[in-house]
Parts: structure tokens; C-alpha cells; sequence
């Protein structure tokens, strides 16, 4: 299958980073957004991001922001996706809004057409039980932030089929990024061992061990990390994080997923990270 034009469910920071590689690689892409507010910062976003890259900073000269944004379109439903060859959703990570907009996409698109969730811990499987033609789910977890990470980590349902694979794969690669298959399990590979880390660090400063800036200074200048752990959990979403979370601990039932206090007092008072202007950090003086 020639993969031509690409369709994208949720214009958040993930769903908007996927949108902006796919049209980068010269795809046509369909943002899907029911609201009209986050459709503009997503495109707004995009335009910040590709201005950066054609001035160089990321390797990438040359590159013409208006000519990528002109392959982007924005829509609003599920069934302006029709004629698309794969649909990638990118939603927040609830089992029941991932399995409503899967089926209301695959009910949208071909038979044929793949259908792809960028979960980061739901299992493929089930999501692909809930699609007609099950064979075409698979799972493509991009990082964040997604124009400059390089992995794509791919995950095969129990359903997913030989083909599906490949062409995922093969897109991946087009899309300039490194594609590694892992299989379905909670949390795949990537958040089974970053979000315990991530975890362990909240409970340092929930503890009083340290403050953030020492748990981080820790990780980067003892281990090497280009990112602290509570930096990187301001960046993912501290909402994000705990989600994640929830899902390892109700999935393996392992008291070592469980969320600290912290982390889950920070969500509650809307201290999400960076997207809300605060979480370990404080961004709201920062450009």
C-alpha cells in the first residue's frame, strides 16, 4: 500500500508533531480537532517549529515552512478523514475515547486503510479488538518532542498482520525517523522503564531528599541524561505521566507503579508541566 495522504486525531502537542513530520516527508495530512482553538496553536506550533528547523538549528536548511503548512488541512470530525491510507490518533490516554475514535475512524476510512494509536500504554491489542479488520492496528509511539526525537517505538497487536508491519515500518523510516518494534505489553518498553524513574524521582521530593533541581542535576551531570527526570515529566505532561501510571499499576498489579502523592497533588491542582505554565517547574516568565 502507497501511504499518500495521512489523517491525525488530536491536535494536542503529540497529534501536531506527528501532523507536521508526515507533511514534512511530503505527505497530504488531515488534522482532526473538534476544537477550533487548539487547531490554531497546533498550526501556530508547526509554523514555530518548522521556522527553527529551516534556520538551521536542527540539521535541516533549507526546509520551506509554507510549502510543509500548505499539506497540512485542519478538520473537525472523524469523517473528513475518508480516503486517507492511515490514520494516526494521537488522543489523551483513556481506554474509552482511544476505542471511540478508533471506530469512528476506521468506520470513516477503507477497509484497506491502517489504523495507527500513538499510546503510550494501552495495549494495541485491545484497542484493535474493538476495529473491523483488526489485522491493520498497530501501535506507533512517537517521542516528544516529535520533530526532533528520533524513535518511533512500533507496536504489533496480536492482530496485527505481516503487512501492516511492514508498511509501518517503511513509513517510519520516510518519515526520517527509527522505527523499533517491541512487543504488547503494559507500557511497551519506553514507559515500563522511564515512568517508574520518573515516579522514584517525585517520591525523592516527596521524601525531602532533594529538591527537583538537585534530583535533576543528579540524573544529567551524574548520568549523563540530557534531561532530568522531572524536567522531562514537566514535558510529557505530569497528567500524562500519572495516566501512564495507572495503567502499569492496574495492568501488573505491582505496588512499584503506584503514583506518588506528589505527582498526583500537582494534576489535581492543575500543575501539569510546561502546556499549564507550571509543575516541578515554574514556566510562566519563560519564552
Amino acid at each position: 500500500m502507497e501511504i499518500r495522504q495521512v489523517g491525525v486525531i488530536g491536535a494536542g502537542q503529540m497529534g501536531g508533531g506527528i501532523a507536521q513530520v508526515c507533511a514534512q516527508a511530503g505527505l497530504a495530512v488531515r488534522l482532526c480537532d473538534i476544537d477550533p482553538a487548539q487547531q490554531a496553536r497546533a498550526m501556530a506550533q508547526m509554523r514555530r517549529s518548522l521556522d527553527k528547523l529551516a534556520a538551521g538549528q536542527a540539521g535541516q536548511a533549507g526546509l520551506e515552512p509554507d510549502a510543509v503548512l500548505a499539506r497540512v488541512a485542519t478538520v473537525s470530525g472523524p469523517g473528513a478523514l475518508a480516503g486517507c491510507e492511515l490514520v494516526v490518533e494521537a488522543a489523551s490516554e483513556q481506554l474509552a475515547l482511544k476505542l471511540r475514535l478508533l471506530g469512528e475512524a476506521a468506520a470513516a476510512v477503507g477497509p484497506d486503510a491502517i489504523i495507527a494509536s500513538n499510546t503510550s500504554s494501552i495495549s494495541l491489542t485491545r484497542l484493535a479488538a474493538a476495529v473491523p479488520s483488526p489485522q491493520r492496528v498497530i501501535g506507533m509511539h512517537f517521542m516528544n518532542p516529535v520533530p526532533l526525537m528520533p524513535l518511533v517505538e512500533i507496536i504489533r497487536a496480536e492482530q496485527t498482520d505481516d503487512a501492516t508491519h511492514r508498511a509501518i515500518e517503511a513509513l517510519t523510516t520516510r518519515l526520517g525517523k527509527t522505527p523499533v518494534t517491541v512487543g504488547d505489553a503494559p507500557g511497551f518498553v519506553s514507559n515500563r522503564v522511564l515512568m517508574p524513574m520518573i515516579n522514584e524521582a517525585a517520591f525523592c521530593v516527596h521524601d525531602g531528599v532533594a529538591d527537583p533541581a538537585a534530583v535533576d542535576a543528579v540524573m544529567t551531570l551524574g548520568m549523563r541524561h540530557p534531561l532530568g527526570p522531572l524536567a522531562l515529566a514537566d514535558l510529557i505532561g505530569l497528567d500524562t505521566c500519572v495516566a501512564i501510571l495507572d495503567v502499569l499499576y492496574s495492568e501488573f498489579r505491582d505496588s512499584k507503579y503506584r503514583v506518588c502523592p506528589l505527582l498526583a497533588r500537582y494534576v489535581a491542582a492543575g500543575r501539569l508541566g510546561r502546556k499549564s505554565g507550571r509543575g516541578f517547574y515554574d514556566y510562566t516568565d519563560r519564552s
